[in-house]
C-alpha cells in the first residue's frame, strides 16, 4: 500500500551504453543492481540486452555506433536530438544516479557534463581506453565522474599516475562467457561436421565494420579453402546487424559459411581459429582459448592521424594485457585476403604454435581476476545512490 514503510523506495538510474559490448555489460550490471534494490527504474541508451532487462530506451545502441569522422556528419542532427532528450530527462525525471559505459565522447561531453550541472552523481563502469590514446581525458574524467570501475588490471596504475583512484572489479566477460554445449555438440547443433577444421569469421557489430572488413574475410576464406579443402566456416551474427544483408553478401561470395544468430559463445567454442575485427570479441575468443587473427581498417586520414596520438603498440586486448603479440594483428593494407589467410594457415597448420597460443591465453584469463565484476560494480553504484 502507498506509504508502507516496508516497501522499498523507488530509485531511478539513467544508463548510457552506445555499443553492443556496452549493452551486454550494462544488462549484467542492471541485473545485479536489481538484486540489491528490486524497484530501480532504468532509462537511457542501450541495445536489446538492456531493453530485455527493462530499460526504457531513448535510443538504440545500434543507432549510436559511429566509426570515424565521415560517419559523424550525417548523424549530427540525431545526436543533437538525443543530447537534448538526455538533458530534459535529467531535469524532469530526476535520476538518482547516472551510469556510463565506455562510449567516451558522448558520455563525457554530453551526459557526464549535463549530470554534473544537475547535481546527479556519475558512475563510469568500463573505462574509456585512455591508456591507448588521449590520456589528457583523465582530467575531464576527474572533473565529471564521481566513481570509476575498471575491468583491466593495468588501468588502476594508469589513473593513479594522474591522481585519480579507480576500482578494479575484474572483467565482466568472466561471468558472461558460458557455453551449453561441448565443441563437438555445438558443431552438431549448428549443422557442422565434427571432424573438419572450423574457422570463425567475426566481422564486428557495426554496419561500417561489415562494409570495410567482411569482404576481406571472405577473400581469406576462399584462399584458405584452396589450401584446406575440408575447412568449414561459421559466422556468429551480432544482434546489432541486419541478418538478411549479411547473408546476401555471403551468398554472393558462394562460400560454405554458416551464419548463426544467437548462441554466440557456443559458436565460438567450436572454432579452431577465429578471424576477428579488433574489439571486445577478440578478448572473448581469447578467454575461450581460441587462437585469433585480428584485423582492422580505418580511412587513410584517420590512420595517419592516429599514428601520432596512439600510445600503445597493440590493438588487440589480449596482446595489450600480455604486453606482447600473442594474436597476429593486421591493420590497413595488411588486413587483406591473402595476408589474413597466410596468418590463419600458419596457426591452423602448426599444432605447436596453436598450443603455445592457447597456453598464453590461459595465463591472460588468470590475470583478469575472479568472476563477479558486475556484482562488485553494482555495489559501488548502490553506494552512490544511497549517498
Amino acid at each position: 500500500m502507498p506509504g508502507d514503510p516496508k516497501q522499498p523506495t523507488p530509485r531511478r538510474v539513467l544508463i548510457v551504453a552506445g555499443e553492443a559490448s556496452g549493452d551486454l555489460h550494462g544488462a549484467g550490471l542492471i541485473k545485479e543492481m536489481r538484486k540489491i534494490h528490486p524497484d530501480i527504474e532504468f532509462c537511457g541508451i542501450g541495445g536489446n540486452c538492456m531493453r530485455d532487462e527493462g530499460v526504457r530506451l531513448l535510443a538504440h545502441a545500434s543507432d549510436m555506433a559511429i566509426i570515424g569522422f565521415k560517419e559523424i556528419v550525417p548523424k549530427l542532427g540525431f545526436l543533437r536530438n538525443i543530447s537534448r532528450r538526455i538533458k530534459d530527462l535529467l531535469r524532469t525525471w530526476k535520476p538518482d544516479l547516472v551510469v556510463l559505459i565506455d562510449y567516451p565522447d558522448f558520455n563525457l561531453n554530453v551526459v557526464a557534463r549535463a549530470a554534473k550541472k544537475s547535481g546527479v552523481p556519475v558512475f563510469y563502469y568500463i573505462s574509456p581506453q585512455v591508456w591507448a590514446w588521449r590520456k589528457g581525458r583523465i582530467r575531464q574524467i576527474k572533473k565529471r565522474v564521481d566513481r570509476m570501475a575498471v575491468i583491466l588490471p593495468f588501468e588502476v596504475d594508469v589513473y593513479a599516475e594522474k591522481g585519480f583512484h579507480v576500482d578494479f572489479v575484474g572483467h565482466p566477460l568472466l561471468d558472461l562467457i558460458k557455453t551449453r554445449l561441448s565443441p563437438s555438440e555445438a558443431r552438431r547443433e549448428l549443422g557442422l561436421d565434427e571432424s573438419k577444421p572450423t574457422i570463425g569469421l567475426l566481422p564486428g557489430s557495426r554496419a561500417a565494420e561489415i562494409q570495410k572488413l567482411l569482404g576481406d574475410m571472405l577473400d581469406a576464406a576462399r584462399i584458405i579453402l584452396e589450401e584446406m579443402p575440408d575447412a568449414q566456416f561459421v559466422l556468429p551474427l551480432a544482434s546489432t546487424l541486419d541478418e538478411r544483408s549479411v547473408k546476401e553478401r555471403i551468398a554472393a561470395a558462394d562460400l560454405p559459411i554458416t551464419v548463426v544468430s544467437g548462441k554466440t559463445y557456443d559458436t565460438i567454442a567450436c572454432m579452431d581459429l577465429a578471424i576477428a575485427t579488433s574489439g571486445t570479441v577478440t578478448l572473448e575468443t581469447g578467454l575461450m582459448g581460441v587462437p585469433t587473427v585480428i584485423i582492422y581498417k580505418v580511412s587513410r586520414i584517420e590512420y595517419w592521424s592516429l599514428r601520432f596520438i596512439v600510445a600503445v603498440r597493440h590493438i588487440g586486448l589480449c596482446n595489450l594485457i600480455a604486453g606482447k603479440t600473442i594474436m597476429p594483428e593486421l591493420i590497413q593494407e595488411d588486413a587483406c585476403g591473402p595476408v589474413i589467410a597466410k596468418e590463419a594457415l600458419a596457426i591452423l597448420q602448426n599444432e605447436e604454435k596453436k598450443r603455445s597460443i592457447k597456453a598464453e591465453l590461459s595465463r591472460i584469463r588468470e590475470s583478469l581476476g575472479s568472476p563477479g565484476a558486475a556484482a562488485r560494480a553494482a555495489a559501488i553504484a548502490w553506494n552512490l545512490i544511497k549517498g
